[in-house]
C-alpha cells in the first residue's frame, strides 16, 4: 500500500492557512506509507502533467493533527513520487492542535 489510509474529507479543524503562510513553512521529508490522504480521487490528466505545479506550490501540504499527518494538498504529486519508485517526499507540514 503506498498512503496509510485514504480519507474523503478532513478530520481537523480549518486552519485558514494562506499560501504566503504555507510557504514560510520549512519543507522536510515525510514517509508516504505515513500519510492519510483527504482525497478519495483524482484527475488523471493532472498526474501525468509535466507542469502540474506550475501554477502551486512545489511542495505537497500537510496537516499534522493528532499524531497523523493528513495530505492536504499534494496528492498528484505524492503518487508520482511512488510511480517512481520513491517512498518519501519532500512536503511542507503544518501542525494543528
Amino acid at each position: 500500500m503506498i498512503f496509510k489510509a485514504v480519507r474523503d474529507g478532513a478530520p481537523y479543524p480549518d486552519h485558514h492557512t494562506t499560501l504566503k503562510a504555507w510557504a514560510e513553512i520549512p519543507p522536510r521529508q515525510v514517509r508516504l506509507a505515513d500519510l492519510i490522504t483527504t482525497k478519495r480521487e483524482l484527475a488523471l490528466d493532472k498526474l501525468l502533467a509535466e507542469d502540474s505545479t506550475f501554477y502551486g506550490d512545489l511542495f505537497p501540504h500537510v496537516v499534522e493533527y493528532q499524531g497523523a499527518l493528513y495530505l492536504e494538498d499534494g496528492l498528484h504529486r505524492a503518487l508520482r513520487a511512488a510511480l517512481q519508485q520513491r517512498n518519501q517526499i519532500h512536503a511542507r507540514v503544518l501542525v494543528v492542535e
